[in-house]
């Protein structure tokens, strides 16, 4: 399973760098592969402990700010491991074959 999520904190002003850092230091201690960029983080795992991370990142937030959006979508392909790297790679790879 495949996790995108992001999460804003609101009632907090403009910026929130201490809310979101409390949120990364979750995923990071968590021991799944992820990766963050500027709009998402994505989670590969097993369900409950995919939803655990999300779930624990969101607390962690919600007590810094009054308010908490969740914005998840999720990729369920049982049996298929390696969706972080493999759908990109996958991709790159018909691209080439594209010539492209």
């Amino acid at each position: 399973m495949l996790i995108a999520f992001t999460l804003t904190p609101v009632g907090v002003g403009e910026s929130f760098p201490d809310e979101i850092a409390d949120a990364v230091a979750v995923i990071r201690e968590c021991g799944l592969p992820y990766r963050s960029d500027s709009m998402y983080t994505m989670i590969e795992g097993e369900w409950d402990e995919v939803m655990d991370v999300v779930r624990r990142a969101t607390e962690a937030v919600a007590a810094r700010a009054p308010r908490v959006q969740l914005v998840l979508k999720a990729d369920l392909w049982p049996g298929r491991p390696g969706l972080l790297d493999g759908k990109i790679s996958t991709f790159e790879q018909h691209m080439a074959d594209r010539g492209r």
